[in-house]
């Protein structure tokens, strides 16, 4: 009697509202475009795993590696065909904890399902999050050996696909099968995949579950967020180094956060003024056609960061300072409306003085980068009638304030090679970029509605 009690008791607590799993997203990446149209970094030659650009994958196993910033007992991926010119059909699906290179650790790995299906087609413009799946290796999600732990997601594409929907700079190393391999995701040795990329394909976000109260923020701009010149499997752009101090802030603050980078390199808030199929440009749409996808479309969103709009100054997007105010501000508007509560964070653009980049070093693109930042700054306060909730100062944790240019110490390559273009940071520079968050901006009590409560793994 006492033990059917208990067992009541139990299934009540579980059932209630403060024990009530939700989707969060641990980890994100922005789409942009088709195949090879992008700006990879330290990109491995791929014409062996995709000999043709028009066919695209064919019978082939992609894995791909990623680090969650959060999580949790079960797990959903969501794949992507957003900029497709054909149905993508997958199968053979399968998430794992990676052990080091295309290995995993052993029976970490687990089938994916679709509606309850092991395969699923995606249409062109289309994208689809897959079931829960419960990950047998994650008994406490806030375990310490969790914390930096990589997921592997192999995915078997039937093809041809077409020009593969994906993410250039991924800056970590994942890895393909031959075509024709056929579907091999369940195997957790590395023997079926000799070749490997510094991209991510198809995939653009994973989910956890996660206790109520659960933080998400995004981080949404261009190059500089996206993480050129950073370095290689380093996991060292700014949004990484928020993320361990957040990590690290955790144990007092009580708070749970997940931080996710949807940076995008060559991004502009509001150019391309067309972007297709037909016309694609290295910088993925503009910010303000893909907020839906990107921002919006993530699961627990609360906070946002963003950092944008210094190519949109550049000689390539020819904008002015009083287009990509207006285009933020709408921006700012869309987020409020879809997301009430929301805290929507303005960065200031670091420097382009001195930089060896053509399109940012003419004296123009500088001149509206300060009328940018004067404008941020006093946007900075919404109670006083401000656009922002608060504001993160990128260009004085990085600047040089006699020269008015990058400090030195933050222009010279990375491990990725090569003297720096003094617009991008290295490792370095990151690091004082994510150090320059005020983590009080984040800690505040947002007003959020709940999330839809997480359905049972299938």
């Amino acid at each position: 009697m006492h033990r059917l009690v208990a067992f009541v008791l139990m299934g009540l607590l579980a059932a209630s509202p403060a024990f009530a799993q939700r989707w969060v997203t641990a980890w994100a990446a922005s789409v942009q475009g088709p195949y090879p149209v992008g700006n990879p970094t330290a990109q491995p030659e791929l014409r062996f795993a995709l000999p043709s650009q028009e066919t695209g994958a064919k019978d082939q196993t992609f894995r791909l590696v990623v680090k969650p910033e959060l999580w949790g007992r079960q797990v959903r991926v969501r794949l992507s065909n957003a900029f497709g010119a054909r149905a993508v059909v997958f199968d053979g699906v399968f998430v794992g904890l990676q052990s080091s290179g295309a290995a995993l650790m052993a029976q970490s790995n687990r089938p994916v399902s679709f509606a309850g299906k092991r395969s699923v087609t995606v249409p062109p413009g289309g994208q689809v999050w897959s079931d829960a799946v419960t990950l047998p290796f994650v008994s406490n999600p806030a375990a310490a050996e969790l914390l930096g732990r990589k997921l592997a997601v192999s995915l078997h594409v039937v093809g041809p696909s077409g020009p593969p929907t994906w993410h250039a700079k991924a800056l970590q190393t994942s890895y393909m099968t031959a075509q024709g391999a056929g579907s091999l995701g369940e195997l957790e040795d590395e023997s079926a995949y000799p070749n490997s990329t510094t991209s991510w394909f198809f995939l653009d976000a994973v989910d956890m579950t996660a206790e109520p109260g659960t933080r998400l923020v995004v981080c949404f701009g261009d190059s500089i967020t996206d993480g050129t010149s950073s370095t290689l499997n380093g996991d060292d752009r700014w949004p990484d180094v928020l993320a361990r101090r957040l990590a690290g802030n955790s144990g007092s603050s009580g708070q749970k956060f997940s931080v996710v980078n949807a940076g995008i390199g060559g991004n502009q808030v509001v150019g391309p003024a067309e972007y297709g199929l037909a016309k694609p440009t290295p910088g993925g749409p503009s910010a303000l056609q893909r907020l839906e996808r990107d921002v919006l479309g993530l699961s627990g969103v609360t906070h946002v960061i963003w950092l944008e709009g210094i190519n949109d100054f550049s000689t390539n997007g020819g904008a002015t300072f009083e287009r990509v105010r207006d285009g933020m501000v709408e921006g700012v508007g869309r987020l409020r409306a879809k997301l009430p509560g929301v805290r929507v964070l303005g960065a200031t653009l670091t420097s382009v003085v001195g930089t060896t980049s053509a399109a940012h070093q003419t004296p123009e693109v500088e001149q509206r980068r300060r009328a940018f930042n004067a404008w941020v700054r006093e946007q900075a306060n919404r109670e006083k009638g401000g656009v922002f909730d608060g504001i993160v100062d990128f260009d004085r944790a990085t600047v040089d304030g006699s020269s008015g240019a990058m400090r030195a110490e933050f222009i010279p390559g990375s491990t990725i090679g090569g003297p720096g273009d003094g617009l991008h940071p290295n490792r370095a520079g990151y690091l004082a970029m994510g150090d320059a968050v005020d983590l009080r901006l984040l800690t505040g009590p947002p007003a959020r509605a709940p999330r839809p409560a997480v359905k049972a793994a299938q």
